[in-house]
């Protein structure tokens, strides 16, 4: 399904293994309970994604219990493929693995994903009820919204339908493997819903002809896009805008009147999963307090449990307000399932030929 890559840090698979001798950080592992012993091999996406997951919460989580934490890295089509593949076989090569919430869905429907037994898990109780699945257990969550630059933009945008202004020709930037988000955006625009995208084609046509957007294979190309005045306006991942700004590009987030466009991020277990004792640690470790914290700061991301330890301040700068939480689309989900591989093949053949 989609090919989403968090912060799009992809690379080649490799693997490569955390192990170290220092007492668990409390509150991350079941107070009844120590990791089990062995190998537990987690599949993640690669690069400053999966530092930032070693460094707030998988290091100080598992050193020292016995467990060998083992990273299998590569981009989430690969992954996928892999699963697929290995359901037929006695055991899956990977014990968890990261997801979007579409592509943990997709992999649910497609017989790979566990049921999880969340009694076994109990920092699960602070998960936010609107992003918790039976088959996977969500960390982060935003929405697709308007990233500008202020200094060409002095009036902030309101909608999506900003991407289609005329003064924009040339100047609109578009990251490739997130399509199904403007198809998603552009059927907002056209009065089209997530369930219903068919007025997004031609809306997005129209973009083609009379904008000519500039498309871009990563988000680090689309960030090098701004940061060397290529572009003055996108749609990207709230996430985005924030990590980008602190960074000290020239970009500011915008939320659409239409409402911003929902994506979440979280770990499923495998239903052949080799650890699953060692799985289900991991999972309450990662929905620890200061593990949450953890990963929201180096992400920018909000997190999906209600008590993650941060302040006031930092909750206002990483979370939407209350009226842009309500007015979040939802991705659905059989819907996308069923109709994303006629999208993409529609947008690499049309909107990119």
């Amino acid at each position: 399904m989609k090919n989403h890559d968090v912060l799009n840090f992809s690379m080649g698979r490799r693997s490569f293994l955390l192990a170290g001798g220092a007492a668990l950080t409390a509150g991350m592992m079941p107070s009844a309970t120590r990791a089990q012993s062995g190998p537990l091999v987690v599949s993640n996406w690669g690069g400053s994604w999966n530092d930032y997951m070693v460094d707030s919460f998988e290091k100080q989580a598992f050193e020292g219990t016995g467990v060998d934490l083992i990273k299998d890295l590569a981009p989430v089509s690969e992954r996928k493929t892999r699963l697929l593949a290995e359901r037929r076989l006695p055991r899956s090569s990977v014990d968890l693995t990261w997801l979007s919430d579409s592509d943990a869905f997709e992999m649910y429907q497609q017989d790979v994903l566990e049921e999880l037994d969340f009694d076994r898990m109990p920092n699960a109780a602070q998960l936010l009820p609107s992003l918790k699945q039976s088959y996977y257990v969500p960390a982060i969550y935003g929405g697709v919204v308007i990233l500008y630059n202020p200094n060409k933009i002095k009036t902030p945008p309101t909608s999506f339908a900003d991407l289609w202004d005329p003064k924009y020709k040339g100047r609109v930037g578009l990251y490739d493997q997130i399509y199904f988000n403007y198809i998603y955006a552009a059927s907002l625009v056209a009065g089209g819903t997530l369930g219903n995208v068919e007025p997004a084609f031609d809306k997005l046509m129209e973009m083609k002809e009379a904008i000519q957007p500039r498309l871009y294979p990563s988000h680090d190309a689309l960030a090098a896009g701004f940061e060397n005045d290529e572009i003055d306006i996108s749609a990207n991942y709230s996430a985005r805008a924030l990590l980008w700004k602190n960074n000290g590009l020239p970009i500011d987030m915008a939320y659409p009147k239409e409402g911003a466009v929902a994506i979440a991020f979280g770990v499923g277990m495998p239903k052949k999963a080799k650890n699953k004792d060692a799985a289900y640690d991991y999972l309450n470790a990662m929905l620890a307090p200061q593990s949450m914290a953890g990963v929201a700061r180096k992400t920018f991301y909000s997190v999906a449990t209600s008590n993650a330890d941060l302040s006031a301040e930092e909750k206002a700068s990483l979370e939407f307000t209350p009226a842009q939480q309500e007015a979040l689309h939802f991705v659905d989900y059989p819907y996308a399932a069923e109709n994303d591989a006629a999208w993409l093949e529609w947008w690499n053949k049309e909107f990119k030929g």
